[in-house]
């Protein structure tokens, strides 16, 4: 597992882009929980990819576990409606922790390194893949978006503003990971519709995102279909 891990970390790390700035980076959404013993294995492998810059890793933490003897902090249950969606629109009936979904296509148990690893692989060498522009820039407490396609695109997109926290760590006092210190990375803390763009022409937004937290723009084709860009602020 840990031979696995490291070559998720090392392996080649392609340019990307920060702040106002395109980027082509991959999209990795783990579903994860404080109270999911199977899930500290994905959340560590979350925090390795953190260093790469063509991979923007998002934790969303589920609700669905807290049930159980712990609750977690940081899940909300927005994140647990995206994961469902997930599931319906790739025709599952079930949800589990720990799940990675990869830039909106591809989906993979969390804790599983070399999968992962050849997904995202996958998906970096896509033909046609990220068919927007994408720049972002940060003003303040003002996120300015543009994106263009090159051609009209053939659905809809959604666009997305999301925030995280690089780094928290917990102390586990119940459930089934008890008496664990575990630190977590990427944990998102906001996720917003910005709006919904047709796919043609040019789109742009301005959009308030107070504070110093890291901020992502995310487009993706409607009915949480594949990434189309992404970006980030650090």
């Amino acid at each position: 597992m840990n031979k696995g891990m490291k070559w998720v970390g090392a392996a080649c790390m392609a340019a990307a882009s920060f702040g106002a700035a395109k980027a082509d980076p991959v999209v990795v959404e783990l579903f994860t929980s404080q109270g999911c013993s199977s899930c500290p294995a994905a959340d560590e492998l979350l925090a390795m990819l953190a260093d790469r810059d063509d991979v923007i890793p998002l934790a969303l933490h589920i609700d669905y576990w807290d049930y159980i003897g712990w609750k977690d902090a940081f899940a909300d249950p927005v994140y647990t409606h995206r994961q469902k969606a997930y599931a319906r629109s790739g025709g599952r009936n079930m949800v589990y922790t720990p799940q990675m979904i990869i830039d909106g296509m591809d989906e993979v148990v969390g804790n599983r390194p070399m999968d992962v690893a050849d997904l995202i692989a996958k998906r970096a060498k896509a033909p046609g893949r990220d068919p927007v522009d994408l720049t972002i820039g940060r003003t303040g407490g003002i996120v300015s978006i543009s994106a263009e396609a090159a051609q009209p695109l053939p659905t809809g997109a959604d666009v997305y503003l999301v925030r995280y926290s690089p780094s928290e760590v917990v102390n586990i006092l119940r459930g089934e990971n008890a008496g664990k210190t575990l630190t977590y990375s990427h944990i998102v803390t906001d996720w917003q519709l910005v709006g919904h763009w047709g796919g043609q022409g040019a789109y742009t937004a301005s959009v308030p995102a107070n504070g110093d937290a890291p901020v992502v723009v995310l487009i993706q084709a409607e009915g949480y279909g594949p990434m189309l860009a992404a970006a980030r602020i650090e």
